[in-house]
């Protein structure tokens, strides 16, 4: 091996060592306590200075604020404490690594709160990869205390509290997340900035889905849709209607369901795009039959099939009309529900819906029955075993249906 190989790996392993040594007396986290048995004793903060570092600037020693030439120096052994950490992370010394890491985090302090929050970020996202519980709570507690010295200047630095909000989720704290983008959002409206204002809602909605907020969702999208509907712009309304639709369905709230969807066809409709609107139509019907809005709901569904129908839209069609044979059925009205299936017959057949024809023959087959009618009854029977034969399925349930009213037949003989 060359000199220069072996001054290099010297090198490395001699500033590894030196850490250590600096680890060892101020950060003791990572060392075995000889009360590490006793419940009430907890680990000190490794976030906080207990010895001072060598690295330290003089003028931080001095309280005093760092030259150039000082944070150039301190930026540059940050560099190489990040790199050790980095390798001995890869190498699989994880808790010699989040020892370097943590001593890099304290010395990066006083270089000012955003680049901390920066470094907390960096490697809060590590810590969370490894699932390190008591390491997330080191990290969490000094981005609260950053945030309560944030709070207190009396100029709101944005930069800084998008750093907290990106720092927050990276450790997966949505609701604390949630109170760093509503500084901002504050900041925004303060300065009148639209796009910012946008941007920070957006997020607080997110975030708010993320822990199952969907009261505060549901106030922040529509504070959305509101900005999209002033800005006129149709594709974001969309977006934010169909979220608001997603989070009153979880709120179980059918009222803001049927609204929502109604100003999402009435979206679609301007736009031109018909092929949307059957299937929110057929959700608006089952919304209004979930209330026990039983007329109502029929007459949606019947507005569905002629809607879906004009576009050649034969499946969207169907469906409603399927919907409509339950409804119904479910009132006992069964001449409606046969001249419905009747209908639902054709459109099957226009839709090339094979499997929805033989299920559909079966219907009427079993509506015939109801009425007594054995004969119509045989035929619709015949004809869903002619496309179960085609589809080479259900064959042996449309043969026992048939001999079943063959001998019905034979009865009445």
């Amino acid at each position: 091996m060359s000199d220069r190989p072996r001054q290099k790996i010297s090198k490395f392993y001699f500033s590894v060592v030196c850490s250590l040594f600096w680890l060892i007396l101020s950060f003791p986290t990572y060392a075995q306590s000889n009360n590490e048995d006793d419940p009430t004793v907890f680990p000190p903060d490794p976030l906080e200075f207990r010895t001072l570092d060598p690295m330290l600037p003089q003028s931080a020693r001095d309280k005093k604020p760092l030259t150039e030439e000082e944070k150039t120096q301190l930026q540059q052994s940050l560099n190489e404490l990040n790199q050790q950490a980095t390798e001995l992370f890869q190498a699989g010394d994880k808790v010699t690594a989040f020892a370097v890491w943590y001593r890099e985090l304290r010395l990066t302090r006083v270089l000012g709160l955003l680049p901390e929050v920066e470094a907390l970020t960096r490697i809060g996202a590590i810590v969370w990869q490894e699932n390190s519980r008591e390491d997330i709570k080191f990290i969490t507690k000094r981005l609260q205390a950053i945030q309560t010295e944030a709070t207190a200047k009396p100029i709101v630095e944005l930069d800084l509290w998008r750093a907290l909000a990106t720092a927050y989720e990276q450790v997966r704290a949505p609701d604390k997340a949630v109170v760093a983008y509503e500084q901002i959002l504050r900041a925004a409206r303060e300065q009148k900035n639209t796009e910012e204002i946008a941007a920070a809602l957006t997020k607080i909605g997110d975030l708010s889905l993320s822990w199952f907020d969907y009261q505060k969702a549901a106030v922040t999208y529509n504070e959305l849709l509101n900005l999209a509907k002033e800005q006129n712009n149709s594709e974001q309304q969309i977006t934010y209607l169909k979220q608001l639709a997603y989070i009153y369905a979880q709120l179980k709230q059918p009222l803001q369901i049927i609204s929502t969807k109604q100003q999402l066809i009435e979206l679609y409709q301007n736009l031109q795009n018909f092929t949307e609107i059957p299937e929110l139509k057929l959700a608006i019907g089952s919304q209004l039959e979930s209330l026990g809005q039983i007329e109502e709901a029929a007459q949606q569904y019947e507005e569905t099939y002629s809607f879906a129908w004009s576009i050649q839209q034969y499946s969207g069609a169907a469906d409603a009309l399927r919907k409509l044979v339950a409804l119904q059925l479910s009132l006992k009205r069964i001449d409606a529900a046969l001249e419905t299936s009747q209908v639902l017959l054709q459109t099957d057949q226009l839709g090339h819906n094979f499997y929805g024809m033989m299920n559909t023959y079966d219907q009427i087959a079993k509506l015939y029955l109801e009425q007594k009618n054995y004969s119509q009854a045989l035929v619709a029977f015949e004809r869903g075993l002619e496309i179960a034969k085609q589809l080479s399925y259900r064959e042996p349930y449309f043969t026992r249906q048939i001999q079943e009213v063959n001998k019905q037949i034979s009865r009445q003989s």
